[in-house]
């Protein structure tokens, strides 16, 4: 499957980047790798050492953890914050429900463009 970056304006919906200046944005964007993802994979699993800060940019997700209530995720949420930014595992089980569009980056990236915008 081809890899390809997402696009300032993908990520100008995400509520989170949104106040970013647009340079930064395209700098992000550019880091970021866009992909297509079938219903019913799951992307993050409770409990992974893994570091990969996603965006929803088309489709829906259900979020599963052991402490909290199943909640949805939609176009312009983010997921995978927390075990980058606190350097922990996955902290709940993230699986595609229809066909998805996510936009994920590593944790160098996340550190220098995303990280900033949680301590603000």
């Amino acid at each position: 499957m081809p890899r390809s970056s997402a696009t300032s304006h993908e990520l100008q919906r995400c509520g989170l980047l949104s106040g970013l200046p647009g340079e930064t944005l395209g700098k992000l964007a550019k880091q970021m790798e866009r992909q297509e993802v079938a219903p019913g994979t799951v992307v993050v699993r409770e409990g992974d050492e893994d570091d990969r800060f996603f965006i929803v940019l088309a489709g829906m997700l259900a979020v599963a953890n052991t402490i909290g209530p199943r909640r949805l995720l939609r176009p312009g949420d983010y997921f995978g914050e927390v075990a980058p930014a606190m350097g922990v595992p996955r902290t709940a089980t993230v699986t595609t429900m229809t066909p998805c569009v996510l936009a994920s980056c590593d944790r160098a990236t996340f550190d220098e463009y995303v990280k900033p915008l949680f301590t603000d």
